[in-house]
């Protein structure tokens, strides 16, 4: 059976279980292993861009939806103006009370990215970020997780369901079957971030 929908996951696992009796489980089974994919992973797949526009002299905004970890923040300004990531503490210091102005750094506090100074005018916040994985539901059947990496949602399902079970005699292939998937993901991920290139040092201060 091709593991392709939400559908077939849940069928899959049960059949994987030998059991007939766990259809109102199954869909948490595949919610927990979610949210451990959250929990562990950072891979290409779970990236995206946004942009939002600033206020001038406020400096607290929202974070995106389903926002886990920033990769970059950014002025779309011309040039780009790199965002700098300062502590709470370190934004406090250097930006409490001050003049507003373009700004030059962000913290996070809670649900919120901070900018230091407070922006003066408009400008186009762009951030790319690690975002949830899309959950699987009836109204949305498939996401790029499954289409691209069955064997983890299954086995990661699978894995989920052993506290329920009780020491199923199963749980170390599921384990050993999910862990082996997720190193292959991420090795996968490392090596597609790198290739055609030579990694080599740039310098960034404008000398050649």
């Amino acid at each position: 059976m091709a593991i392709n929908t939400y559908s077939t996951l849940q069928s899959s696992i049960a059949d994987w279980l030998d059991r007939d009796d766990l259809t109102s489980r199954i869909p948490d089974f595949i919610t927990l292993v979610e949210t451990r994919f959250n929990r562990e992973l950072r891979i290409r797949l779970m990236e995206t861009t946004t942009t939002d526009s600033t206020v001038a002299g406020t400096r607290s905004y929202a974070l995106p939806t389903s926002y886990l970890s920033g990769r970059n923040f950014s002025l779309n300004t011309d040039p780009i103006t790199p965002l700098e990531y300062l502590t709470p503490e370190m934004m406090d210091r250097l930006w409490a009370g001050s003049a507003s102005g373009k700004p030059l750094t962000y913290t996070i506090i809670g649900d919120n990215y901070h900018l230091g100074p407070a922006p003066d005018a408009v400008y186009t916040v762009e951030i790319t970020y690690y975002k949830q994985v899309d959950a699987l539901s009836d109204a949305s059947p498939t996401n790029t997780m499954l289409t691209n990496n069955p064997d983890v949602y299954l086995y990661g399902a699978l894995l989920e369901s052993a506290p329920f079970l009780q020491n199923h005699p199963d749980i170390l292939v599921w384990k050993g079957g999910y862990d082996e998937a997720i190193s292959k993901i991420q090795k996968a991920d490392a090596l597609d971030r790198h290739s055609g290139s030579v990694l080599r040092i740039i310098n960034t201060s404008g000398n050649p």
